[in-house]
């Protein structure tokens, strides 16, 4: 029998790995474009009111910019995470010893809230 051919429960261990990682980079990516929608929003408005011929009155906290920004920060802090996660589990899965852990999903549920309570409290005041 050849010891260097891997078991097919670690073979199946493995690609699932793989799939969650790039399951975080669609999701890193998609935190990323929605950061862009948020900075580029203003600018949008402003557009639209031109092709349609209105004078609209826009008011410039600067907040959009700066929760769009942030935005974008945790899409690229999310994909160093999870690179970090999917190295940390392939060791363990080459180890055998694999061992769950909620950290990362725990940490962006509490980024993304943050910054929801932050683009709903500027919208609020911006109505």
């Amino acid at each position: 029998m050849d010891s260097d051919k891997p078991e097919n429960g670690k073979v199946s261990d493995h690609l699932a790995n793989e799939r969650t990682f790039l399951a975080w980079i669609r999701t890193s990516i998609g935190i990323m474009a929605f950061g862009f929608v948020v900075v580029k929003f203003t600018l949008f408005i402003k557009q639209i009111a031109l092709l349609l011929g209105k004078d609209v009155v826009i008011h410039q906290h600067g907040y959009s910019s700066f929760i769009g920004i942030l935005l974008v920060g945790v899409g690229a802090v999310t994909t160093a995470l999870s690179y970090s996660r999917y190295l940390r589990i392939k060791k363990q899965l080459d180890d055998n010893s694999y061992k769950s852990t909620s950290m990362l999903i725990t940490t962006l549920t509490v980024l993304i809230l943050l910054i929801s309570i932050a683009l709903v409290t500027y919208l609020l005041q911006s109505v």
